[in-house]
């Protein structure tokens, strides 16, 4: 192999691609990086990562079964409804999990945690194609380098959460429908029912993104001549085609074809306490640093100039009015949830800075920097959080849960279900609710009588104060305890 002749090869190739094109390319192999990065430093999966985790694992060994009946884990579902409760799991949208599932099935689990890095830094490529083919390929450029820098995409793009995971399905969405719709290709105007249907199956709040594109046609053509358009039932046939397998599903776990999505908006009421409607707006700073500055000032320069009559941009405004205003209407909130917003925000501040002539590169230039040194500053924040003693102490914990000195058919009690089992690989029971030590024979159950049982107690969940270290002090026997300054944790043997 004559490496000289291959490098130059790439070398004249590299010369050929246009400027802007070769941006992109350093923009995806550096964002790409960074977002590894993060692996590495934040090893210890959460609540919602380990349940996904669980998930794809599960269905590697039976895809036909979506539940979490018979699976040694839970994920927290206080509903006591038949049908809507555990262990139906349908409130947690599918795809994601089945990707994962293939990894497992494949053995090459140790990729897992490249799947979102990888699918968000392909997320930028599209966002620079939606800006290209709504406006130019400068406006493209702009918004793909702020979404790249946005701190709430780096965020969410190093976890493994739907959040930033659906935004590439949702990008692909509107880039089929725009190609499809506007630019006349038929064949786009079918992929965007696959496209669609795959955001929904990413994550349920896609449904708060569907109605923009009919308020789209509406507003263009003050009519409903667009219902005329057969290759548009064609796509609808296309979306529900796509979405069979999740009905059957419903069916099947709920005896209603929309039994998961039902499930998921009944769910979403379940926990993490309700926040004002302003919630976005206290932390957008938080969630978006200067980005959320400048795509107000972008707007107002989009009204000011009257740009919001051209379909390429109230398409945008629709987007994020929509789907905003359902999101601050929702109980629960997190930064993560507003995601599905933030391709708009880059693609209407690149509009804006298109605009700017000889100031645009300045100004993107200290953008730029602020954005730098705001995800400078929530790496410094987020190391220090993976470097918590008590996260430390729980982590000590499940390590000698999973290790040989316990039986792998040993029963586990602990407040934390599926972190526990995603480390531990036993089975895992929750805390009785309320708190009672004489109650634990009723959750462990007559069919656990002959296991050992293990309960795990730690301050990660719990205040060092509860009644509940004090009953398990009292009255059994510690076969492990992590003190480490304000991090503490302790196991104890039930039987």
């Amino acid at each position: 192999m004559d490496i000289s002749k291959i490098i130059k090869n790439l070398k004249d190739y590299w010369m050929k691609i246009d400027k802007i094109d070769r941006w992109i390319i350093l923009l995806l192999i550096l964002s790409f990086l960074i977002k590894v990065s993060s692996i590495f430093y934040l090893p210890f999966r959460g609540w919602d990562e380990t349940v996904y985790l669980n998930l794809g694992y599960d269905l590697s060994k039976n895809p036909f079964s979506y539940s979490l009946l018979g699976s040694g884990w839970s994920d927290f579902i206080p509903s006591t409804d038949i049908i809507y409760g555990w262990p139906n799991i349908g409130f947690r949208a599918p795809l994601l999990p089945y990707i994962i599932s293939i990894f497992y099935l494949l053995r090459l689990d140790f990729l897992i945690p490249l799947i979102i890095p990888l699918i968000t830094t392909f997320s930028i490529l599209l966002i620079y194609k939606l800006g290209k083919i709504l406006f130019n390929k400068n406006v493209g450029l702009y918004a793909a380098i702020l979404f790249s820098l946005v701190p709430i995409h780096i965020y969410s793009s190093g976890r493994i959460w739907t959040d930033a995971f659906v935004v590439f399905f949702i990008l692909l969405t509107f880039i089929s429908f725009w190609k499809g719709y506007e630019n006349k290709n038929n064949n786009y105007k079918v992929l965007f029912g696959l496209f669609l249907a795959l955001s929904l199956l990413a994550r349920y709040t896609t449904l708060w993104i569907a109605p923009v594109f009919l308020l789209y046609f509406i507003i263009r053509d003050k009519s409903f001549k667009f219902l005329q358009d057969k290759y548009l039932w064609y796509a609808v046939l296309v979306f529900f085609l796509t979405l069979i397998p999740w009905f059957i599903y419903g069916f099947v776990f709920y005896s209603n074809p929309l039994g998961g999505f039902i499930h998921g908006f009944k769910a979403s009421g379940y926990w993490g306490g309700v926040q004002s409607w302003n919630y976005f707006f206290e932390n957008s700073w938080r969630i978006f640093s200067i980005t959320g500055v400048f795509f107000v000032i972008s707007l107002f320069f989009v009204f000011f100039k009257k740009l919001f009559l051209k379909k390429e941009v109230y398409i945008l405004l629709i987007w994020i009015i929509f789907f905003s205003t359902i999101v601050m209407l929702m109980p629960h909130k997190e930064d993560r949830f507003i995601m599905p917003i933030v391709p708009v925000v880059c693609l209407i501040s690149g509009l804006f800075i298109s605009k700017l002539n000889k100031w645009r590169n300045l100004l993107l230039g200290i953008v730029g920097i602020i954005l730098v040194f705001s995800l400078w500053n929530s790496n410094k924040i987020e190391l220090k959080n993976s470097n918590d003693l008590t996260l430390a102490c729980f982590s000590e914990g499940t390590k000698f849960l999973a290790s040989n000195s316990i039986s792998k058919n040993s029963l586990i009690i602990t407040n934390q279900d599926p972190i526990a089992h995603y480390y531990t690989k036993k089975d895992i029971l929750i805390y009785p609710s309320p708190w009672n030590l004489c109650s634990i024979e009723n959750v462990i159950g007559y069919e656990n009588v002959n296991r050992d049982v293990y309960i795990f107690f730690a301050n990660y969940d719990m205040l060092m104060e509860s009644s509940i270290k004090n009953d398990l002090d009292s009255n059994l026997k510690k076969v492990f305890e992590c003190s480490k300054e304000y991090g503490y944790s302790a196991i104890y043997k039930y039987n």
